[in-house]
């Protein structure tokens, strides 16, 4: 029997509850899957895991070998706090730290700034200059730790102040291990956290790709984000999409700079939303291998294949999570977290379920924690490799997802690339569409939040808030100015100068802001240095 001969069998008891059954980027859901759904050459496609094209996971034995790195994201008041935060969560068994920034940081703002009035603290950490990196990191053994820091505009910044803080503590430059974020054009697309135009901000994030390949073997000096594409309300393949577009422009940029791509690549690393459509996330990474892989063989004409690799930090999602009975949210992330350990992440980090209501207790960052560890060590499903392989449904997802994102990259070439489509807001028009798309489907009940639009609770009990020190603004001006009545201020004057002309110069910034973090310079004293070559970015 085939599946047209069960359907007609079957017309008349077949009841179903929607009139279509599709995933979030749109793919049809069949009532179920024969190996007639299924590409004949799929066995040729996936090869074995640790071989090209990686469908199959990245290592050859995975997480039979380690476990993935679990990182939990966190950064709230000053640099003293979180440390505390750190190694409570070491202490707890996070095995990699990720560090959040506040939005003064974020943008190359100080925290005395008038325009940083309010936001000191508030979303991560304050990090104004050497003196906050070095009391952020006290106590941590940077030679066995990674360290991921969600920083973009001024993660040049961030970075060296991390280099030289391990090297104050003892630690070379080859020691140290971790990511920066570093993709600026997601941030045009999608969050807003830029400083400088959309050129001189891409030109940097390859500075820092050849001063990382030359000074920082172990670090990655950029997280392509489709993470932050996906929280502005963009479909699974619109993530992988556009994600996949913007690491293309940054090699294309290197390439054209005459940087050796294969040392590139090997540091090139990439960030993950995972959200509720469990098959077709999992299926998200098994693409998205395979995409990449032939992508840097086929375009850039890459031979290693250890350079052709996609590996990946995920976060569970957090536009996911509801105020609303916020211990749903414990569910949710579990199985957000389940889908991205199926799918073959590298790295994983769970959201607290208070995240929609504030910062992280100690006691939700606790949770999110052991939810990772009870899937590591109770669960069982690290124990053999890609599980789901094989699966009909699966690789029909993998093989969809895989049409769907080249549809979109062939777009976006025709268009003119990634620079000019974001230019154009072409691909802001894309996620506005499907978010709005998503929104009436959720009015319409077309798609039911439990705790939103059913299922809702009459009373709910208050959920404990972190507190952030209403002292934190007051005490970090103070201590910025402590800095600079007691640093070389000729010294800082010369390094900026030098910062400066660089930029105007078209030189690599890179060995600049480190020579002025060694000198304590501020984030927005360098960031005023490069703004007077770059100008300030204002938005559209």
């Amino acid at each position: 029997m085939n599946k047209k001969e069960w359907k007609e069998k079957f017309k008349e008891k077949i009841k179903e509850r929607k009139s279509t059954f599709k995933t979030s980027s749109g793919i049809n859901i069949e009532p179920f899957f024969t190996p007639d759904d299924v590409d004949k050459n799929t066995q040729n496609k996936n090869s074995f895991p640790g071989e090209f094209p990686y469908v199959r996971g990245v290592q050859p034995t995975m997480y039979r070998g380690r476990f993935w790195t679990m990182r939990q994201y966190a950064g709230f008041g000053s640099a003293s706090e979180t440390n505390n935060r750190f190694k409570y969560l070491l202490d707890k068994g996070q095995t990699g730290l990720s560090v959040a920034f506040d939005l003064p940081t974020q943008m190359g703002y100080d925290s005395d700034s008038p325009i940083s009035k309010g936001e000191v603290g508030k979303v991560g950490v304050a990090i104004d200059s050497l003196e906050d990196m070095e009391i952020l990191l006290e106590g941590i053994p940077l030679d066995k730790v990674s360290t991921s820091m969600t920083i973009n505009a001024t993660a040049s910044m961030l970075l060296a102040m991390y280099m030289i803080a391990a090297e104050k503590q003892g630690v070379s430059a080859e020691k140290i291990m971790g990511t920066v974020q570093n993709d600026l054009l997601k941030e045009f697309i999608a969050r807003g956290t830029y400083a400088f135009p959309p050129e001189p901000s891409v030109k940097i994030t390859v500075d820092m790709m050849e001063y990382c390949k030359d000074n920082i073997p172990k670090w990655n000096p950029i997280s392509v984000s489709g993470y932050h594409i996906r929280e502005a309300g963009s479909t699974a393949v619109q993530e992988l999409s556009f994600m996949l577009a913007d690491a293309i422009e940054y090699l294309q940029i290197a390439k054209g700079r005459g940087i050796d791509i294969e040392q590139i690549c090997k540091r090139v690393s990439f960030f993950f939303a995972v959200h509720n459509n469990f098959f077709e996330e999992i299926a998200k990474y098994r693409a998205a291998r395979r995409i990449w892989s032939n992508i840097l063989k086929d375009e850039f004409g890459v031979t290693n294949p250890a350079s052709c690799k996609f590996r990946v930090h995920s976060q569970t999602g957090g536009v996911t999570l509801t105020a609303q009975q916020p211990m749903n949210n414990v569910v949710r992330v579990s199985m957000q977290a389940l889908a991205a350990v199926l799918g073959g992440t590298q790295s994983l980090h769970t959201n607290s379920f208070d995240e929609a209501l504030g910062l992280p207790t100690e006691d939700s960052a606790t949770i999110a924690l052991r939810t990772q560890q009870i899937i590591a060590f109770e669960s069982e499903v690290g124990d053999t490799i890609d599980p789901l392989a094989g699966s009909y449904f699966i690789e029909y997802l993998t093989d969809e997802i895989e049409k769907k994102v080249y549809d979109y990259l062939d777009l976006i070439k025709e268009k003119g690339g990634m620079i000019k489509c974001i230019e154009d807001n072409f691909i802001q028009g894309e996620i506005e569409n499907s978010a709005f798309d998503f929104q009436i489907e959720v009015e319409n009940k077309e798609r039911v939040v439990v705790g939103i639009n059913d299922f809702k609770a009459s009373t709910e009990k208050e959920t404990p808030i972190q507190e952030i020190d209403p002292l934190l603004e007051k005490n970090q001006i103070e201590k910025l100015k402590n800095l600079k009545s007691k640093r070389d201020n000729d010294l800082v004057e010369k390094c900026l100068n030098e910062l400066t002309k660089a930029a105007e110069n078209n030189e690599n910034v890179m060995p600049f802001i480190v020579n002025s973090v060694r000198a304590y310079c501020t984030i927005g004293e360098m960031t005023s240095a490069l703004e007077k070559i770059y100008g300030r970015y204002k938005g559209t």
